[in-house]
């Protein structure tokens, strides 16, 4: 009974909204889309590069009642993105909830990383996500009414060797997100951030997992991501390994970043660079 009064209640905020996801084509996004569309959101529009991918989102996003519209957009292209979003929000708007999922990680040591590598991770994880918040939020700000959600990583809280650049954007989102919270604040404009640790999806299966983790699927992130909606959290840690070792940092840090060092691949195992997509969040 009480869980069905909880579903009730997210129901009433999520039913007959528009919500805007990138990264929405696989992973994390493909299964935030599908549980959006659960809970009776009205219109998705959907993100990601891959048109194909996107398509067949959005048939599993039609047959759970819900409207989707694909914009297959390189987040890294600022002038198409800018143009794509400008007419969305004529077409489909207004937005009440942009979920910033796209992401790009490479797993590699930090010595052996090429710069090509970083700047991609850079422009996607941040420049593109900046983009895209930028051109939302002064909507939302207008409309004094929206809900911006940045999906960051249990990286960033605690950096990991093999994941020096990612880990870094990951700690930026949540500066970004921290700052922005404070800004849109009195524009009556929420921004909350989503910290997954490692997701099980396709695009993982040849990474070098880190020791004694447990990975999470989507579908679990996603229904965090629901709950903490609800229950208007501004960080969504997702999962007991997350809250735990958050919490072990604040009491132990070099201990933490130790046992970190011993549960990561060794450096020489991880010569061959793996490239990720909307996956190890």
């Amino acid at each position: 009974m009480q869980l069905g009064l909880i579903l009730e209640g997210l129901a009433m905020k999520i039913q007959g909204k528009i919500a805007l996801i990138t990264g929405a084509s696989k992973g994390i996004g493909r299964a935030i889309a599908i549980e959006l569309a659960r809970q009776g959101a009205r219109r998705l529009l959907l993100v990601a590069r891959d048109a194909q991918r996107l398509a067949d989102v959005a048939r599993e996003v039609e047959s759970l009642g819900a409207e989707a519209v694909v914009l297959p957009l390189d987040l890294t292209q600022t002038v198409e993105v800018n143009v794509a979003i400008a007419q969305a929000w004529r077409t489909h708007g207004p937005i009440h909830l942009l979920i910033n999922c796209a992401g790009v990680a490479y797993q590699t040591p930090f010595l052996d990383a090429q710069l090509t590598q970083v700047q991609e991770e850079i422009a996607v994880n941040l420049v593109g996500m900046y983009t895209i918040t930028r051109l939302l939020a002064r909507r939302m700000a207008t409309k004094r009414e929206g809900r911006i959600v940045n999906v960051s990583s249990l990286m960033g809280k605690l950096a990991a060797p093999t994941m020096a650049t990612y880990s870094a954007t990951k700690f930026a989102i949540l500066g970004f997100t921290q700052a922005l919270r404070g800004e849109l604040a009195p524009h009556n404009v929420q921004v909350v951030a989503l910290l997954p640790s490692l997701t099980e999806t396709d695009m993982v299966r040849d990474l070098q997992w880190f020791r004694w983790v447990i990975p999470m699927t989507p579908r679990q992130v996603a229904h965090a991501l629901i709950r903490g909606l609800r229950q208007e959290s501004p960080e969504i840690l997702v999962g007991w390994q997350s809250r735990l070792a958050v919490w072990a940092n604040r009491l132990a840090p070099r201990l933490v970043e130790q046992v970190l060092c011993w549960a990561s691949p060794h450096p020489r195992r991880t010569l061959r660079q793996r490239r990720l997509r909307m996956s190890f969040h």
